[in-house]
C-alpha cells in the first residue's frame, strides 16, 4: 500500500473435510450437489427451519438433498442462515461461535454475520472459539448445499458443546428473525444399528421431533441432540 500500512488479510475458516466428506474440486462438487439436488422434490411450502444430517455425501447426500430442495425459488429472499450443529472433535462448555470472518468451501467463501455473533456473544454461555470450528464438520458439510440453493447470505455457525436445550433456545430466540433467515439444524440420528433396529429408533425419533417432544429424545437418537 502506498500510504505504508500493511493490508490487513481477512480471516477465514478452511475447509476441514473437503476431499473426505465431499469432493474437494469445484466444478466436481458443484455438479454432486446438483445432482441430488435435482433428484430431490421441491414441494410444500419454504422452512424456517430444517434438520439435515452431515456424514459424508456418499451416505447423506441425498436424505440432505430432501431438505435443502424444499428452499425452492427462496434464493434471494433467505440472506441469513443460522447454521448450529453439535461438537464432535473439541469438547468444551456452551456454545462456540467463529472469530473469523468468514468460511470457506471449493465453491467460494461465506460471510460470517459479524453482528448477529456480537449479539449473542453477549450471553454467558455463547463465546468466540475458533478451535471447536477448526476440525468440525457437521456445519461445514451444509455450506455447498447452501451456496448452491441461496444467492448472497451470510452463516451464523454455531456449535454446541455441553450445553442445555434452554441455552439453546435462548440463542434461537434472539437469532429466528423473519422470512430473511432460515434455521439449519445439523443432525443424524442412530448410528451403527442393523437396518430395523436403526429404522425403528429413527422414526420414534422423528416422531417425538414432530410433536416437539424433548423428553422423548434420548442420548444416542441424534447426535444434534441438543441443537
Amino acid at each position: 500500500m502506498t500510504d505504508g500500512n500493511t493490508a490487513r488479510t481477512p480471516s477465514v475458516r478452511h475447509p476441514a473435510v473437503a476431499g473426505i466428506f465431499y469432493p474437494a474440486e469445484p466444478d466436481a462438487l458443484r455438479a454432486l450437489v446438483g445432482t441430488l439436488l435435482s433428484g430431490a422434490a421441491d414441494h410444500g411450502a419454504i422452512p424456517k427451519a430444517i434438520i439435515v444430517p452431515h456424514a459424508g455425501y456418499a451416505y447423506s447426500g441425498p436424505v440432505a438433498a430432501k431438505a435443502y430442495a424444499r428452499l425452492g425459488d427462496a434464493g434471494d429472499g433467505i440472506r441469513r442462515v443460522v447454521l448450529i450443529g453439535p461438537a464432535h472433535r473439541i469438547g468444551f462448555y456452551g456454545l462456540a461461535v467463529p472469530a473469523v470472518e468468514s468460511f470457506e468451501t471449493p465453491l467460494g467463501r461465506i460471510p460470517v454475520d459479524q453482528d448477529a455473533v456480537e449479539t449473542i456473544t453477549a450471553l454467558p454461555t455463547v463465546f468466540r472459539y475458533d478451535e471447536a470450528h477448526r476440525p468440525e464438520h457437521s456445519l461445514e458439510v451444509q455450506l455447498p448445499f447452501l451456496q448452491m440453493m441461496l444467492n448472497d447470505f451470510s452463516i451464523v455457525p454455531i456449535v454446541v458443546g455441553n450445553a442445555t436445550a434452554a441455552e439453546v433456545a435462548e440463542v434461537l430466540d434472539l437469532l429466528w428473525g423473519g422470512d430473511e433467515t432460515l434455521i439449519v439444524i445439523s443432525s443424524d440420528l442412530s448410528h451403527y444399528l442393523d437396518y430395523e433396529a436403526a429404522r425403528r429408533m429413527d422414526t420414534a425419533t422423528a416422531e417425538a421431533i414432530v410433536a416437539l417432544s424433548d423428553d422423548e429424545l434420548h442420548p444416542g437418537q441424534a447426535c444434534g441432540r441438543t441443537p
